[in-house]
């Protein structure tokens, strides 16, 4: 007997056990919610706007390399094999020279080339420049795209977080329908309550009922939405931050307009420019070259010669108005910058303002809306305590229900709203996200 309670003892222990492992490992394969911080950092992973400003700003040092050519050595090997008539068979009164007669037939030459470059105008100089300034340009550009996209992120990220919130009340109100619906029929079988009421509240369960397969399909949508910028699946999401208790100044946010990436980048752009039409200017300069040969074969009078050295200066003096028109082209152009510069840098603390204004509002609403939740459940709790003390009826206590429910999803709504528009103040300012949200308050 002792050894058959031993046996079940060990069993029982290896069960539990075996199925602790398994919950572990369950658990361990259970996929983490994500945060809004990890669904920003698939997100720009997954972007093609982003991987499309990264190959731009690799671009820019392609540039770099082709404008840095100019002021460096070209050196080529040129191998010449040419073959003509033989003159001397043709006679002198044929060439009408008898140097001419004398020219060998075939003629071959090696030769290494270098040509160098000693002064093109400012060309070279100002396409350096603005091959600098186009790889800050794309720069920010990338940085303004990236936090551009948290904007969308967030905005999805909290769309979804709403609508469950949306959800979850609605359930919640559902049940306490059931709940009431089934206190009416006991009453309504004891003679306290007419079957009206238990009519009343089943119209509003129905009411409810379709209201949250509306709330379903919107968050069907919503995360189908943030799974499109973060290329996977969604299941649950954890939001880790929390609104602001209060702002500073709207001066303050103001003032950092100047350093936003897409004003940086324009003011990139109108340096860029300026210094291409620098460089178009610099057509009208002569330009001096050194072309040097060194011979490793060679045939022909100049056999026996092994180098040679040209200095060659191009004064250009005339060539229609070719130039002189695409001067003023790229003059107008970089004006063009300029006054896109001047915007851009114009709008932003206007953006700002506008983000602020509606930030500001919006946690208003959130506190005020808070408070009115509140005491929305309060009302539903003391009005349910005076019908079962025969106080009020039982409209009054559907009502406090309805009014429950408005105040419950108003206040969802208000939070998440809040929250997407605390983001799209951050971003307004050109701040990206963190992992704490006070760090610009």
């Amino acid at each position: 007997m002792k050894k058959i309670i031993s046996a079940v003892i060990i069993a029982n222990f290896l069960i539990a056990t075996c199925g602790a492992d398994a919950e572990e490992a369950a658990f361990a394969t259970r996929p983490m919610p994500l945060t809004l911080s990890d669904c920003y950092a698939l997100s720009l992973k997954q972007s093609e706007i982003i991987a499309i400003n990264a190959d731009l700003i690799k671009e820019t040092e392609a540039y770099f390399l082709e404008a840095l050519s100019i002021m460096m050595p070209h050196v080529s090997f040129i191998s010449v094999d040419q073959q003509q008539e033989d003159l001397k068979s043709l006679g002198s009164s044929a060439t009408g020279s008898t140097f001419q007669s004398l020219k060998p037939s075939k003629y071959s030459e090696r030769r290494f080339n270098v040509t160098q470059n000693l002064f093109i105008g400012f060309k070279a100089i100002a396409a350096i420049k603005a091959s600098r300034f186009g790889r800050n340009q794309r720069t920010d550009e990338m940085a303004r795209a990236e936090q551009l996209l948290l904007v969308d992120v967030a905005g999805a990220f909290y769309l979804l977080k709403e609508t469950r919130g949306d959800q979850r009340a609605l359930e919640k109100i559902r049940s306490a329908l059931v709940t009431r619906i089934k206190e009416l029929r006991a009453r309504e079988n004891l003679g306290r309550s007419r079957p009206s009421e238990v009519v009343n509240a089943k119209a509003q369960l129905y009411s409810v009922a379709a209201t949250i397969e509306v709330v379903k399909s919107q968050e069907i949508v919503a995360r189908h939405l943030l799974e499109f910028l973060i290329g996977g699946p969604v299941n649950e999401i954890n939001d880790t931050y929390n609104i602001p208790p209060a702002l500073l100044s709207e001066d303050y946010y103001a003032a950092k307009s100047d350093f936003r990436p897409d004003v940086t980048a324009a003011k990139y752009a109108w340096q860029i420019a300026k210094e291409q039409a620098s460089a178009v200017d610099s057509e009208f300069l002569p330009t001096v070259s050194v072309d040097g040969n060194y011979y490793t074969q060679r045939t022909g009078f100049s056999k026996g010669v092994d180098w040679d050295v040209m200095l060659k200066i191009n004064a250009p003096i005339f060539n229609g108005t070719e130039t002189l028109g695409r001067s003023k082209e790229y003059r107008l152009k970089a004006h063009e910058s300029e006054l896109v510069f001047r915007r851009t840098r114009r709008k932003a603390p206007i953006d700002i303002k506008d983000a602020y204004v509606k930030l500001t509002t919006a946690m208003a609403v959130h506190k005020s809306l808070k408070k009115a939740y509140a005491t929305a459940k309060l009302n539903y709790y003391l009005q349910r305590k005076d019908y079962e003390r025969s106080l009020v009826n039982n409209l009054d206590v559907l009502a406090a229900i309805q009014t429950l429910q408005d105040a419950e999803r108003n206040y969802i709504h208000a939070l998440y709203e809040a929250k997407r528009l605390y983001w799209g103040l951050r971003v307004a300012v050109g701040e990206g996200i963190a992992e704490n949200v006070n760090d610009i308050i």
